[in-house]
């Protein structure tokens, strides 16, 4: 935990950077953070490749997968991004689906029946019917949490956390981009793409944001260098298994985030034999941990966090 004097000295901090934004910035920028126990503020696009331009005194961070689902708060929903910064600042991934009638909204299933008392697939009902419906948690229990849409998350998101995007196949990636644009939200939201081909067509609809792309080998490496996208517009998914610190390395002299995917085994692992595994996970390279278990996850690392980062100017607790 930093010490009171740290925080103090940080929160000075943020007010001396804000006194040079506009008023109207400094206003929604100072009330939106209020509203969050931990957050990561960021102010414009060059704040955030600032951010994600990995330096070794990087603050390590978890990103919750499907937005930290715990009981009583149902993946992909607003309460619970925020019931996961109670405990910790966050990068929150989250699930991008289309209505019948072109509403962007957060789901990660075609179908509505696992995580919500509806049923039918998401992109043959209106946003209408699904306004009526309300999420389940994992373990099937009914909350009192709607359906969010897209645009509701990335609002959420400034001054919050910053999300990595989702897109599911009958999305056109057009629609994300437009919304992300006009929600004035280009800071926070990094696109996930899977493939090549995809993360080169999202930077060229929209070379301004942050994309998160599958970069698990040497080849791989060669490849993202040979779609002519920046490496400073890129955050290294590294899959689902450990990298060698070396293959880590790689990544780091280009000056790239790598995010590794402790969900599933390696999240397992942890729970099993010790949540000490994720520091390990991080000294090891890893800099953002993809987590179903993002509070204990976080708790694990804290003890990682360098003193005097340059990245802390973006944190607020």
């Amino acid at each position: 935990m930093r010490s009171t004097r740290g925080l103090t000295f940080l929160f000075l901090f943020s007010i001396l950077i804000f006194a040079c934004k506009s008023p109207q910035a400094k206003q929604e920028q100072l009330a939106l953070a209020e509203t969050a126990s931990h957050a990561i503020r960021l102010f414009d696009l060059d704040e955030t490749r600032d951010f994600y331009n990995w330096a070794s005194d990087r603050i390590p961070l978890v990103s919750a997968h499907r937005g930290g689902p715990y009981p009583g708060f149902p993946e992909n929903a607003i309460e619970t991004f925020d019931n996961v910064l109670k405990y910790t600042p966050a990068v929150i991934e989250l699930d991008v689906a289309m209505t019948l009638d072109s509403v962007l909204v957060l789901m990660h299933d075609d179908d509505l029946d696992r995580t919500t008392n509806g049923t039918g697939k998401v992109n043959e009902v209106t946003f209408e019917y699904l306004q009526s419906l309300f999420l389940e948690d994992n373990d099937g229990n009914l909350t009192e949490f709607k359906i969010p849409t897209l645009k509701e998350a990335l609002l959420w998101s400034k001054g919050k956390a910053l999300l990595t995007v989702d897109i599911k196949r009958s999305v056109p990636f057009e629609k994300v981009v437009e919304e992300v644009r006009e929600t004035e939200s280009e800071a926070y939201a990094a696109l996930i793409s899977y493939t090549f081909p995809a993360a080169k067509k999202l930077n060229s609809l929209a070379p301004e944001l942050m994309l998160s792309v599958t970069i698990r080998n040497e080849e791989e490496i060669q490849r993202l260098e040979e779609t002519g996208i920046p490496w400073d517009r890129v955050i290294a998914f590294t899959g689902l298994a450990e990298r060698t610190p070396e293959f880590n390395k790689a990544l780091h002299d280009r000056g790239v985030f790598t995010i590794l995917g402790v969900l599933g085994n390696l999240d397992q692992s942890a729970e099993a034999r010790g949540d000490q595994l994720y520091a390990s996970f991080i000294q090891n390279g890893a800099d953002i941990l993809a987590t179903d278990r993002p509070i204990e996850a976080a708790a694990a690392i804290q003890a990682l966090v360098p003193n005097n980062s340059s990245k802390a100017k973006y944190f607020t607790r």
